[in-house]
């Protein structure tokens, strides 16, 4: 039985969202003119409480589109130095938009509002005109970690001062919800613009969705094209979207529940070091001597269990639905035995 925690990325659709997508209404997206695509471009924005969504391939896309929207070249923007845009999307922020980036250090990948203030260059010829702040949430690198939404309203504050635009990565934003008891009218009332995935906890197979004001989102439309993500007969991934939305959100508590039943296993281990607290889907923790990272994870390989190691001491496990209970339980007993 493989076990593949490397990531939520590596779920496949269900039998019920494949039925879905084999007799979803389709048409052609670019000339706005799939059903499907727009019936869920409307259910997300309804959601979010947002005028209007774009579907896209990636989050990647919808990260670099949306910075590409908000700044001009020689632009700066702000987000901590190991978000997702930054470090995970292949430089598209000076590639795709000719901006700069200054990065934060900040506490499990978020910001606080003093440091995005202190971040903000002067008024001066001489610096870049830092123009958007972007957060991340949950944190990819943070283990998980989610936000405060007061002090993200904070951050929204500093941002309305300072005449910034306010861009959420929000990949894994529906776990942070689902364990916070927010709701995505909450969100949308704070950015300027957020990204969430479909692909990931939520189990399809491709997509994600870019939110904003109608004005936004028609310019967004443009550089999706300029950047060749004009689909044509989209509605099949969108069907999976809207299946995703109206069944998948709500289970995603049975993944953090995983996560901290791993996580607990873990803490019985002589090497295993440091464990960042769990909060979502995510879980990273230290590995000590005699193992290493690799060396773990080629341990698991054995019986056929995937992690990933992500540092020369860190191991990351991501939980999601195609892991069952009976994985979980498989898993803990092997790790109780190393």
């Amino acid at each position: 039985m493989k076990i593949d925690l490397r990531s939520d990325t590596f779920t496949k659709p269900s039998t019920a969202m494949l039925e879905a997508m084999f007799t979803a209404v389709v048409g052609d997206d670019v000339f706005g003119e799939d059903p499907t695509v727009n019936k869920l471009e409307g259910m997300a924005a309804d959601m979010f409480e947002m005028e209007a969504a774009l579907f896209c391939p990636s989050g990647t896309m919808t990260n670099q589109i949306a910075i590409k929207v908000h700044t001009q070249p020689g632009d700066e923007v702000i987000c901590e130095n190991l978000s997702h845009i930054y470090i995970y999307e292949g430089g598209g922020i000076a590639f795709n938009s000719g901006c700069q980036v200054k990065t934060i250090k900040g506490n499990r990948g978020k910001l606080t509002a003093d440091q995005v203030t202190e971040a903000i260059n002067p008024n001066d010829i001489h610096k870049a005109k830092t123009s958007l702040v972007s957060l991340e949430n949950t944190t990819n690198r943070g283990g998980g970690s989610c936000y405060n939404v007061l002090d993200i309203q904070l951050i929204k504050d500093v941002c309305l001062e300072n005449n910034l635009k306010l861009h959420l990565d929000g990949a894994r934003l529906w776990n942070a919800m689902v364990a916070n008891n927010e709701t995505a009218s909450q969100y949308g009332k704070i950015f300027d613009s957020i990204s969430v995935c479909l692909s990931k906890g939520l189990g399809t197979p491709v997509g994600s969705l870019l939110l904003g004001n109608r004005e936004y989102i028609k310019k967004a439309r443009r550089v999706r094209k300029v950047f060749g993500g004009g689909m044509r007969q989209a509605g099949y991934l969108a069907a999976a979207g809207i299946y995703a939305l109206e069944n998948n959100i709500v289970r995603l508590e049975q993944d953090h529940q995983h996560v901290k039943q791993i996580s607990n296993v873990l803490l019985k281990k002589d090497w295993v070091g440091e464990i960042m607290a769990v909060e979502t889907n995510i879980i990273i923790f230290e590995i000590l001597t005699p193992y290493t990272p690799k060396s773990f994870a080629n341990k698991l390989a054995e019986f056929s269990i995937l992690v990933m190691p992500i540092s020369t001491t860190q191991v990351r496990m991501v939980t999601h639905l195609d892991v069952t209970e009976d994985m979980i339980k498989n898993l803990i007993a092997i790790i109780e035995t190393i």
